[in-house]
């Protein structure tokens, strides 16, 4: 059976889509699938062994300059790879106007998805042949696999998901043979940030855990915020600049790991590491960390980042180690 799934972003929502995959390989026996996915998270769905092919798509890319002749050439050579191969189902788990429209309506396939009352954008369903009822009370990961066994026809498993990519990283040798924390401090919306004295405050109280601390980035700010959490600690250090299979591959030898509400917590919680996630405006409820050795700290009174103690995280991080 070779299906196509839809889910183009974000980075956390692309990695909430994996457990379904491994319900779905394990109900079904042979089940292939490919996977449309916004470019710069194409190496994910690679990391799963059910996935056969990725097809990167830039929608992100191409709505600054639809019009452009380079945008609307790399939009006909997406949709004939994209019909190259006809699906026995195709599912858009993005629920999204934009990706049912550009995307999922193109494909050759019976298409499923979620039903007006169940998207994010009702109006998407439209571009459905099966439409399917999704609990919205329930983790993303949960809703996602629901979606997976009504578009498919098996019983949703009882059992906690399980996202079958940590595998990949631990047939690889690990990046340092010294013990190392890793502190995911970059995210992109300002109320999310952990200030940077609180940072470096964590930083020292870990002086003497004969542990060293890796601090990745991706955007040149970051890299400079990174390099201010790090001087005057010998046991810190900034990474050079890292491709996703790298930073993952960080990520997946690490001790344990320290975060703000990013994408690549969400990677940790994939990869099966020990994470502390720290949470201020948002809501780690339905789309929080997912999996094994997942802990919030948020303030009690406030959303507030800055109400987080550095002396609380330091005392969550020594129980688990």
């Amino acid at each position: 059976m070779q299906v196509l799934i839809v889910k183009t972003s974000s980075m956390g929502d692309v990695l909430h889509t994996l457990p379904a995959l491994t319900d779905a390989m394990n109900a079904i026996p042979g089940i292939r699938f490919d996977w449309v996915v916004e470019e710069g998270f194409a190496q994910i769905p690679s990391w799963h062994p059910a996935v056969d092919r990725v097809l990167p798509v830039a929608i992100r890319r191409w709505r600054k300059h639809w019009f452009g002749s380079q945008q609307r050439e790399e939009r006909v050579l997406f949709k004939r790879e994209l019909q190259s191969r006809s699906y026995d189902l195709v599912i858009d788990a993005q629920g999204l106007i934009k990706s049912a429209a550009l995307v999922t309506r193109l494909a050759k396939g019976e298409k499923h998805g979620q039903d007006s009352r169940s998207a994010r954008e009702p109006f998407s369903s439209w571009w459905y042949d099966k439409r399917h009822e999704i609990n919205k009370q329930q983790h993303a990961v949960e809703r996602t696999r629901e979606l997976f066994a009504k578009s498919l026809g098996y019983e949703k498993p009882q059992t906690a998901g399980d996202y079958a990519i940590a595998a990949h990283f631990l047939a690889e040798p690990q990046v340092d043979a010294h013990p190392y924390l890793v502190f995911l401090h970059a995210t992109t919306r300002d109320s999310k940030h952990w200030p940077e004295e609180h940072w470096r405050e964590l930083i020292a109280l870990m002086a003497d855990s004969g542990l060293r601390i890796k601090l990745p980035w991706g955007a040149e700010h970051e890299h400079q915020r990174a390099q201010r959490l790090a001087e005057g600690f010998d046991y810190v250090d900034v990474l050079p600049r890292l491709t996703l299979e790298q930073v993952a591959r960080t990520l997946a030898g690490a001790k344990a790991v320290v975060s703000v509400d990013t994408g690549l917590s969400h990677l940790t919680a994939a990869l099966d590491r020990p994470n502390i996630t720290l949470y201020g405006p948002t809501d780690p409820g339905l789309i929080g960390g997912y999996g094994k050795n997942q802990f919030v700290l948020k303030p009690e009174s406030s959303h507030k980042m800055d109400d987080i103690s550095a002396a609380s995280v330091a005392a969550t991080l020594t129980t688990l180690l």
